[in-house]
């Protein structure tokens, strides 16, 4: 762990060395800055002191003299008061008279003018003299300095102190110039010393690279080589691994140097212990090491390594290292393990399959071969040894006995021979013989005897086959002279169908011809017997003749409504009968149906009910509608016993009228509900005046309800009763009965479909 601590340390310290001479040249720069301006602010303050004392000094001396000289020279008299330091360092005097002129100088020629002209105009100090004090002035000719004004006795005015910035700042200057050299020098200094710093470190750190970029080209090497690199260091019991040792076994690095221990428990317990190595080589007994083991990976499997080492001494008595290489063998333990194992496989394949096998070498000897070879060559266990000479082999065999041999159809190939033999003994056997890529040659030998069998077997059946194709065709023949027949036959049913459909229409046309003629007697013989029963005209005599004309009109009107029915009936078979849907009142149109079996349903004593719908208007044909339902009540209470109940109820159910018409008669039974609503049928036993009626109510309620697109559903159980659902559709479409006058037109006979028929038959 202390290698990779102290590689961080070197890399912060190898950032932080320029930071840190870069902050020190700064602090030094910075402390020489501070200084030269703390030197600069002094010599300043130094001079504006020194300046005060001199004008302080000069103008005390200056008014003794006047007093003392009053007519002397004052360029004199400023000469001697003016102290020759002052003049040394660059000071200068000047002296006004009472009009301001300029009248005596020292340190310099008197400039001409007035003192005011010359220490600037805007300044405050020729007017406020002592009480301005000192300033920082600039002069005629751009030069900065300090100045001061002093007042002074008659006949004088004012005495002009000034001093030169240039002359006050020498000193300064003198001295800022040696720190800074002193700066430069350090700096320079400071700047080598990290640039050979950086300089050593950079070389350092190319070695560094050079040795990294050696050492991962070699962990690369030895990583794609499956090689890892050993030094046993034999008198320290340690072991130097390279990071493709670690990658060979899938371990994390944990460091250069292994314990002798850490390594031999990873080593196969049965592929010797390390430690008899390590004793072999310490006796000089070997120079050099190769020894294969195996050693545990990280996912708990073995891995063969090959280790090879030699012995290495750097010098004379030295401690001897065994440095060498550890190669990752598995792959080729695998493959060999894996060649081995197919080997194995292919003789047990070869010895299985059912074909005489033998391969033969470039130089015709014997590569392998399986028993069924040997024992179609009566070879023994010796003879088939493999490499031995093609010659040898055979002259200890016996060649099987061929009576016949083919080659087979089909274009040869180069090096390549099929043939079939016949052996002495029957059999049959396909003998393939190839050349392989390396020179030899292959030869399969399989016994085909069943198959020959086979062919044999199908060339019969082949020729049972082609006599029953004989056969057949005869057969064809024969089926096409019965279709002929039949599509003859079906021609002449078509016919008579068309004469029997012409014949059922001409049926109802005279039924309904003969209705319209018998209604008219009839209908007399009703009026009249009524008129004979109710006695209009005066009594009949006996009475015998009133019961006579009672049965005479009740016979009448039952044969008048079984020719209403009758031409009812013909009108719907013929599609004469139309309806006109039209909204009206539900309850009307039930009270209609009602009224026409109220008085069969008093003589009878049957209760007749119906739940009111007030308001609730249908819409189909009244007439038709009033019909069907007259014809279901009739039906109703004409099979309710006396004392029974007959009832209607009507419900509009997702756009269309439900009509339910239920009684508590006799029943009908299961078997007679298929003939129910046919033309004509009826159900056994008469009424109680001996009359079954026509058996045409059902089917003429049927065909209306069909008229309307609707459906009627019958549900009865003997000795309960029976309920009638008439669904009628309240849609405003267009009337069913055009559909089915169309259908009825389609189902006319057509002579035309006779030849369709009779070349159906054909094929």
């Amino acid at each position: 762990m202390g290698v990779p601590v102290i590689s961080r340390l070197e890399i912060w310290v190898r950032r932080a060395v320029p930071a840190m001479v870069v902050l020190f040249i700064a602090a030094l720069g910075a402390m020489t800055v501070a200084m030269a301006r703390d030197a600069h602010e002094r010599a300043v303050a130094d001079a504006t002191a020194e300046l005060e004392q001199l004008g302080a000094l000069l103008s005390q001396d200056l008014r003794e003299a006047a007093k003392r000289f009053p007519k002397a020279d004052p360029n004199a008299l400023l000469a001697d008061a003016m102290p020759s330091r002052a003049l040394a360092r660059g000071a200068q005097a000047f002296i006004s008279n009472a009009a301001g002129d300029i009248v005596a100088a020292a340190g310099r020629k008197a400039p001409r003018g007035a003192l005011n002209d010359y220490l600037g105009p805007t300044q405050p100090l020729t007017i406020f003299a002592e009480k301005a004090g000192v300033l920082r002035i600039a002069l005629p000719d751009g030069a900065e300095a300090l100045a001061g004004v002093r007042t002074l006795a008659a006949p004088f005015s004012q005495l002009a102190l000034v001093y030169p910035m240039q002359a006050v700042l020498a000193d300064w200057r003198t001295a800022s110039l040696r720190t800074g050299v002193l700066f430069v020098a350090t700096a320079l200094v400071l700047a080598a010393l990290a640039f050979a710093y950086f300089w050593q470190a950079s070389r350092a750190r190319e070695s560094d690279r050079v040795c990294d970029l050696v050492r991962d080209r070699i962990d690369t090497a030895l990583s794609r080589g499956r090689c890892g690199l050993w030094d046993w260091d034999l008198a320290r019991g340690r072991i130097y691994w390279s990071d493709s040792m670690y990658e060979i076994l899938g371990l994390a690095p944990i460091g250069n140097y292994l314990s002798f221990g850490d390594v031999n428990a990873l080593v196969h317990p049965q592929d010797g212990d390390l430690a008899a190595i390590a004793e072999m080589i310490t006796a000089s007994r070997a120079e050099s090491v190769d020894h294969a083991f195996r050693m545990q990976n990280v996912r708990g499997e073995w891995v063969w390594l090959r280790a090879r080492a030699e012995l290495v001494r750097e010098r004379a008595g030295a401690t001897p290292h065994l440095v060498g290489i550890c190669v990752d063998i598995t792959e080729q333990k695998t493959l060999a393990e894996r060649t081995a194992t197919a080997d194995m496989r292919l003789r047990d394949a070869i010895e299985s399959v059912s074909e005489a096998f033998v391969l033969w070498d470039a130089d015709n000897r014997l590569v392998m071969c399986n028993s069924k070879f040997q024992r179609l060559h009566n070879l023994s266990a010796d003879a088939v040894t493999p490499g031995a000479p093609y010659v040898q082999v055979m002259e200890k065999g016996t060649p099987p006995m061929i009576q016949t041999e083919t080659a087979l159809a089909g274009r040869p190939q180069a090096g390549a021979r099929t043939y079939e033999a016949r052996l002495g003994d029957g059999r049959w056997l396909q003998i393939n013989e190839r050349r392989t890529k390396d020179g030899g040659y292959v030869s399969v030998g399989t016994d085909i005897t069943a198959l020959k069998r086979h062919e044999e077997q199908l060339m019969e059946s082949e020729r049972r086959l082609m006599a029953t194709v004989a056969d057949l065709r005869r057969s064809r023949q024969t089926l096409e002279l019965q279709a002929q027949q039949l599509a003859d036959l079906a021609e002449k049913y078509l016919e008579q169908k068309a004469e029997a459909e012409t014949a059922n229409r001409a049926k109802s046309e005279f039924l309904a011809n003969m209705s319209h003629e018998l209604r008219t007697p009839l209908n007399a013989v009703i009026g009249f017997s009524d008129m004979m029963r109710q006695e209009t005209f005066g009594p009949l005599g006996a009475g015998k003749y009133v019961d006579y004309a009672n049965d005479i009109h009740q016979a009448g009107e039952y044969l008048l409504g079984v020719i209403s029915d009758v031409l009812d009936m013909s009108r719907l078979e013929a599609g004469r009968f139309t309806i006109a849907k039209a909204d009206f009142e539900l309850d009307a149109g039930l009270a209609g149906a009602l009224a026409s079996v109220e008085q069969a349903a008093l003589e009878k004593n049957v209760a007749l009910t119906a739940e009111a719908m007030p308001g609730r208007r249908a819409h189909a044909d009244r007439t038709a509608f009033e019909k069907i339902l007259s014809i279901l009540l009739r039906n109703a209470v004409k099979f309710t016993p006396p004392e029974g109940r007959v009832s209607v109820r009507a419900r509009f159910v997702m756009g269309t009228l439900n009509i339910y018409v239920e009684d508590s008669g006799a029943g009908i039974p299961a078997a007679a509900l298929a003939k129910i609503g046919r033309p004509f049928e009826q159900l056994s036993g008469g009424l109680d005046n001996g009359m079954k009626g026509s058996g045409l109510g059902l089917a003429i309620a049927r065909s209306l309800v069909d008229l309307h697109g609707g459906s009627m559903r019958i549900r009865s159980t003997v000795g309960v009763g029976t309920i009638v659902m008439v669904r009628l559709p309240q849609t405003r479409d267009a009337p069913r009965q055009k559909l089915l006058m169309a259908a009825a037109a389609a189902s006319a006979p057509r002579r035309a479909y006779a030849p369709k028929l009779r070349a159906a038959a054909r094929r």
